[in-house]
C-alpha cells in the first residue's frame, strides 16, 4: 500500500499519548483500585507483554502536528481521558479497545477518577467527588443477572491474546462472566468474534472511530446480521446497506480470504480465518500465532476495513489490504457537498460555493458535517412563482460520479428544460443530463468523487446550483477606481511577460514535470519523471527486456533502488494513445494481481512508462521456450496459482474498479511474473476505460491473433468478456505448455493438426484431460484441478458472449467454492474440427490500430 497511507494511520496512532504509570501485572483483584493519574496511577500489562490496559488522553499536539495555522483550536475532546488497551510493545502508541467511547473524562475529573471491581462483580469506572461526598459511574461491564457474586470472587485479567476478562474465582471453571472480545470497538483481535447470536438476536459489529483523535462512534459500522450477510453500513442512515456479502456464501468468504492472504509473504501463514454457523451463533474469526508480528483488522474513519501489520524492520504499521480497495469507494466519505479524490494530497475538498462545516474536525479526519454554502440560494422560503426568475446559477463539476438517490425528469427533454425543472424547486440542489435523461438532486449531495484527473474518457457532469455572487467569474457591479484599473494593467502586463519567458525556459529545456500526485515516498500516486533520469536510471536504455508492437521495454534502477522497467514507446501517433490508454487504466489501481504503474515520463515527443520491475519476466517465457527444457519447468501447483491470480486480476478490473477497465490483450506475454511467480497483468496499452453501458464501446483496434473473441473480429461492440475469451485461451496454453495454434506432432505447417482447443474440448467430453497436459511435468499433476481448469477455459472460448461466465465466477470455479456444468463444444470449435486449415484463416486479422 502508498506510504502515504502508511503516514496518516500513523498520524491516527499517534493522536493519542501513553499513560502515566507504572505498574505491570496482569490482574485486578477484587479490592483493588488504580487512578487515572497521580501516584496511584497503574496498567495492567498481559504477561507476554503484548498488550497494556489503562487510561489514556488524546494528545493535544496533535492539533499542531496536522496544520500550520495559528488560529485557536477547539481542544475539548482532545483533553478528555479515556480506558483501554493498546500495544505495549509497540513506539506508535495503537489502541485496540476503548470501554467508554461515548463518556470521555473530563480534565478536572481525572484526577478522582479510578478502576475497581464494583460489588455486584462489575468492572466500574468511578469518578469521586470528594468535595460533595458522592460518586459518579462513568462505564461499567453492565453483567446482569449474576447469583451471588461478591467483590472476593471476581478477578480481572487480561489475557495474551489482548481480551480483557472478568473471572470468578471460586468457579470450578474459569469462564469470564464477562470479556472485552464481546464487545469490539473499531478493532477486530484475532480471536475476536464478528458475528450474531441466534437466540438473542443480538449482532456484534464494529464501528469507525469518530476522527483521529477522538475514538468515539463515528460514521460507519461492519457486522454480521442474520440472513443479511456481512454487512458496510453509514451509521446515520442505517436502513441503506451500501457494501453486502449474502449470508447464503458467507462460507465461501473463507477460503477466499486465506488465499489473498497467502499470496502477501509479509503475512503468509499468520493469518487463519475461521467461519462457525451452528443452532446458536454465527461468526467469523481469525487466530493468529502468539508468537507473531502484532496484526489487526480495523474499520478507519472513511469506512474502509483494513488489515494492519506492523513491520519491524520499518517500524510501522503496513496495509495488507483494504475493502473497499480506495476511501472514495465508501459511502459518503467527505460528507455532503464535497467531493472526494483518492489520487489527490487532500482526499475531500468543498464543491465551489461551499465552506468547510467544522475545519477543526475536517483536520483529524472527522468530514460527517461536511460543507454548507456560502451564500444562501435565492428566493428560498419564498412563493414558487418567484422560484422561476431566480439568478441562481449552475457550476459544472466535470468528470465525476454522480450522488446517490437522483430523481428523474421524464419531461425535461433537453438540457434547458433540465436546468429549468432543477431551478423551478427551491430544495433542487443540483442536476445532471445525459443521455437525454435529467437526474435532479434533492437536499444534500453525498458520495461526489472525481477520476484521477488524467482519464481521457468522458463522464457525467453534475451541475451544482450555486447563489450567483458565489460564481468565481461574477462581474464586479462597482464602477472601478481609474488608479486601480491602471496599476492592475501593468502588473498583468508583467505578469504575462513573466509567463512567456518561463514557457520559453521549459521548451528550451524540455522539462517533463513535477510529480502529478505527489512523490514516491508519499505515495500519493504515479510519478511524473524527466526524461534525462529515466535516460540515467537505464543507463541510456543499454539493458532491453523486450519489446513489440509499441516500443521496448529496459531495465533500469532508481535511485532508491527499486528496480523497474521502462516502456519506451514508438510513433507519435498509437504511440500517445497507448500512452494515455495505460496512465489512464493501470495508473488507477492497485491490486496483487496488476503490474503497478510507479511513473511516467511525457516530455516533448518522448512517451515512457515506468512500471515495477518482475524478476521472472513474462509468462510465456517460461511455458513455450525451449531454453527451460534443463529442468526449469513451472510445476503444476505453480501452474493453478498463476491461472487463480490471473483470474482475480481480471475479476478486479472488470468487477471491482469504480469503472469497469477491459484489458483488451490478454496473452501469456502481457503476463508478469515476481519473484514468487505471483502472476501480475501487464500492459494496459489496448485497454479501455468503459462505464457499465458496454453496448456503446467501439474500438477501430486489434488485439493479438490467437486470442481474439469472435465477436471482435466482426467488429462489434466489445465488452469485458472479450478478457474472457483470451483467458480461456492462455489456460489452454497453460495446460499444455504450449501454443494453442501448434500442432500435436509440433509440426507447425502441418495443416492436418488440430487446433488445440478443438483436442481440448474433445478430451474433456471423453473424460481424457490428462493427455492434455504439457509432457515436460513426467505425470506429476492434479487431475481435478486440471479438469477444472479445462472447463473453465471451455467455458470462456464460448462463441457467445452471453455464455461465458464473467470472470468473478471463474475465480469461484477455480478457487474450489462453486461446481460449473460440463461445457458445450463452441460452433466455430466444431468447425474447425472439419478442416483445421480452412478455420485458420480465421485469426488472420489486421493486428495494427488505426491513428484515428
Amino acid at each position: 500500500m502508498p506510504p502515504l497511507i502508511y503516514t496518516l494511520l500513523g498520524l491516527l496512532l499517534l493522536s493519542y499519548t501513553a499513560p502515566r504509570c507504572s505498574s505491570a501485572g496482569d490482574t485486578l483483584a477484587a479490592g483493588q483500585t488504580f487512578a487515572a493519574v497521580g501516584a496511584g496511577a497503574g496498567k495492567l500489562v498481559s504477561r507476554n507483554g503484548k498488550y497494556a490496559l489503562g487510561f489514556f488522553q488524546p494528545a493535544t499536539m496533535i492539533a499542531s502536528t496536522m496544520s500550520s495555522s495559528k488560529s485557536h483550536h477547539n481542544t475539548s475532546s482532545s483533553s478528555s481521558w479515556y480506558f483501554g488497551i493498546w500495544f505495549n510493545k509497540i513506539p506508535v502508541f495503537t489502541t485496540v479497545w476503548v470501554a467508554n467511547r461515548e463518556e470521555p473524562i473530563s480534565h478536572p475529573n481525572i484526577n478522582s477518577t479510578q478502576l475497581r471491581i464494583s460489588s455486584d462483580g462489575n468492572l466500574v469506572i468511578i469518578v469521586d467527588h470528594v468535595d460533595a461526598g458522592t460518586e459518579s459511574l462513568v462505564w461499567s461491564t453492565h453483567i446482569v443477572n449474576r447469583t451471588q457474586t461478591t467483590t472476593t470472587t471476581t478477578t480481572l485479567v487480561l489475557l495474551n491474546s489482548g481480551n480483557l476478562v472478568l473471572l470468578p474465582t471460586n468457579a470450578s471453571q474459569e469462564m469470564p462472566s464477562w470479556q472485552s472480545f464481546d464487545h469490539p470497538t473499531d478493532v477486530v483481535l484475532p480471536g475476536v468474534k464478528l458475528g450474531w447470536d441466534k437466540v438473542t438476536g443480538l449482532s456484534n459489529t464494529i464501528i469507525s472511530k469518530k476522527s483521529l483523535i477522538n475514538p468515539g462512534l463515528g460514521s460507519y459500522s461492519v457486522g454480521l446480521e442474520g440472513a443479511t450477510g456481512m454487512v458496510l453500513k453509514r451509521r446515520n442512515n442505517p436502513s441503506v446497506v451500501y457494501w453486502q456479502f449474502v449470508s447464503s456464501t458467507t462460507s465461501t468468504l473463507v477460503p477466499i480470504i486465506q488465499s489473498l492472504v497467502d499470496l502477501d509473504p509479509r503475512i503468509k501463514g499468520l493469518v487463519n480465518p475461521i467461519y462457525v454457523d451452528n443452532n446458536r451463533e454465527e461468526y467469523y474469526m481469525y487466530t493468529s500465532p502468539d508468537e507473531s508480528p502484532p496484526l489487526f483488522v480495523s474499520l478507519d474513519t472513511s469506512g474502509q476495513t483494513k488489515m494492519m501489520f506492523w513491520s519491524p524492520a520499518r517500524q510501522t504499521w503496513e496495509t495488507i489490504g483494504a475493502n473497499p480497495d480506495g476511501p472514495c469507494m465508501t459511502p459518503a466519505t467527505c460528507g455532503p457537498f464535497a467531493v472526494c479524490n483518492n489520487h489527490a494530497h487532500i482526499l475531500c475538498e468543498c464543491m465551489e460555493g461551499f465552506s468547510q462545516k467544522s475545519p477543526q474536525d475536517w483536520e483529524f479526519n472527522d468530514r460527517t458535517g461536511g460543507c454548507i454554502r456560502n451564500t444562501p440560494l435565492q428566493y428560498c422560503g419564498t412563493s414558487e412563482k418567484n422560484m422561476t426568475s431566480s439568478t441562481d446559477m449552475f457550476h459544472p463539476i466535470a468528470q465525476a460520479t454522480l450522488p446517490y438517490k437522483p430523481q428523474l425528469i421524464a419531461l425535461a427533454s433537453t438540457q434547458t428544460k433540465c436546468e429549468e425543472a432543477c431551478l423551478s424547486s427551491c430544495s433542487c440542489t443540483a442536476y445532471s443530463f445525459n443521455n437525454d435523461k435529467c437526474s435532479v438532486w434533492y437536499g444534500e449531495l453525498l458520495s461526489v468523487s472525481m477520476n484521477d484527473g488524467i482519464d481521457f474518457t468522458a463522464e457525467d457532469v453534475l451541475y451544482i446550483r450555486l447563489a450567483a455572487k458565489d460564481l468565481s467569474f461574477r462581474k464586479n457591479k462597482r464602477k472601478p477606481h481609474v488608479g486601480v484599473v491602471t496599476a492592475g494593467a501593468i502588473i498583468g502586463f508583467g505578469l504575462l511577460m513573466i509567463m512567456v519567458l518561463l514557457l520559453i525556459w521549459m521548451k528550451k529545456f524540455k522539462v517533463c514535470g513535477l510529480p502529478l500526485y505527489g512523490n514516491q515516498d508519499s505515495g500519493g500516486g504515479i510519478m511524473a519523471f524527466r526524461f534525462t533520469d529515466l535516460v540515467r536510471a537505464t543507463k541510456n536504455f543499454s539493458e532491453k527486456l523486450g519489446g513489440g508492437g509499441f516500443g521496448s521495454v529496459y531495465k533500469g534502477v532508481l535511485n532508491d533502488s527499486t528496480s523497474i522497467a521502462v516502456k519506451r514507446l514508438d510513433g507519435a501517433c498509437q504511440g500517445e494513445k497507448q500512452f494515455r490508454a495505460e496512465v489512464s487504466s493501470v495508473g488507477l489501481i492497485q491490486h496483487i494481481n496488476i503490474v503497478k504503474l510507479i511513473g511516467f515520463c511525457s516530455e516533448g515527443d518522448k512517451r515512457l512508462l515506468v512500471y515495477e520491475h518482475m524478476s521472472n519476466g513474462s509468462l510465456d517465457v517460461h511455458l513455450f521456450k525451449k531454453s527451460n527444457a534443463n529442468g526449469d519447468i513451472l510445476n503444476w501447483n505453480t501452474r493453478f496459482q498463476i491461472t487463480l491470480g490471473i483470474a482475480r486480476g481480471l475479476s478486479y478490473l472488470h468487477q471491482s474498479c469504480r469503472q469497469c477497465i477491459i484489458h483488451c490483450d490478454i496473452k501469456p506475454e502481457n503476463i508478469l511474473l515476481d519473484a514468487s511467480f505471483v502472476p501480475k497483468v501487464a500492459d494496459f496499452g489496448l485497454a479501455a476505460l468503459v462505464g457499465r453501458d458496454f453496448s456503446r464501446i467501439l474500438t477501430t483496434f486489434r488485439g493479438t491473433i490467437g486470442y481474439l473473441a469472435p465477436e471482435w473480429l466482426s467488429g462489434n461492440a466489445i465488452t469485458p468478456k472479450i478478457d474472457v475469451y483470451s483467458f480461456g485461451m492462455v489456460l489452454l496454453e497453460i495446460i499444455s505448455g504450449a501454443r494453442n495454434s501448434s500442432g500435436t506432432d509440433n509440426t507447425r505447417n502441418n495443416h492436418s493438426a488440430k487446433f488445440f482447443p478443438v483436442q481440448a474440448i474433445h478430451k474433456l467430453h471423453g473424460g481424457d484431460v490428462q493427455s492434455l497436459v504439457d509432457p515436460n511435468l513426467h505425470g506429476d499433476f492434479n487431475l481435478e484441478e486440471v479438469e477444472r481448469v479445462c472447463k473453465v477455459a471451455c467455458w470462456c472460448i464460448q462463441d457467445n458472449e452471453f455464455d461465458r461466465p464473467a470472470m468473478g465466477e471463474m475465480v469461484r470455479v477455480l478457487e474450489g467454492l462453486q461446481e460449473i456444468d460440463m461445457p458445450p463444444m463452441p460452433r466455430q470449435l466444431a468447425a474447425m474440427t472439419e478442416q483445421y486449415g480452412v478455420t485458420s484463416s480465421i485469426y488472420i486479422v489486421n493486428s495494427h490500430s488505426r491513428c484515428d
